[in-house]
């Protein structure tokens, strides 16, 4: 299964930057789709704020998927307002991990052409199954 383009375009759309009320303050940047287990898509953004609070989309679209009662991701993508794609990071690669075990087979998706599965991008993971 790969839904590359459907989860691009989705996480494309949201992904402009938006500036909020204080100064060095934003949301957006980034947005991300994921697609779960039962087929449902959720998105979310990155959230920046000018004393270093905030959070990745990708933890967004993870929340906004827990919300609904689901914690099985098949597939996740990050996608700047530039239209590039971003690999997760460490936080999000283990916020995945935690989520769900079996998130270890989600496919991440790094660029149109690559995609490696979570448990490539966290190998020797700390919690064994």
């Amino acid at each position: 299964m790969n839904n590359f383009q459907s989860l691009y375009n989705k996480a494309f759309k949201i992904a402009p930057s938006r500036d909020l009320i204080l100064e060095y303050s934003s949301c957006g940047g980034v947005g991300s789709a994921l697609i779960t287990k039962d087929g449902n898509v959720y998105t979310g953004i990155c959230l920046d704020f000018c004393c270093s609070l905030g959070f990745c989309a990708e933890h967004a679209a993870i929340a906004e998927m827990l919300k609904n009662g689901e914690s099985e991701i098949t597939e996740i993508i990050a996608v700047g307002e530039n239209g590039k794609v971003c690999p997760p990071c460490g936080r999000c690669r283990e916020i995945m991990m935690q989520v769900d075990f079996n998130n270890c087979n989600t496919i991440v998706h790094l660029s149109e052409n690559e995609n490696k599965k979570l448990e490539d991008l966290l190998p020797n993971h700390w919690i064994s199954k």
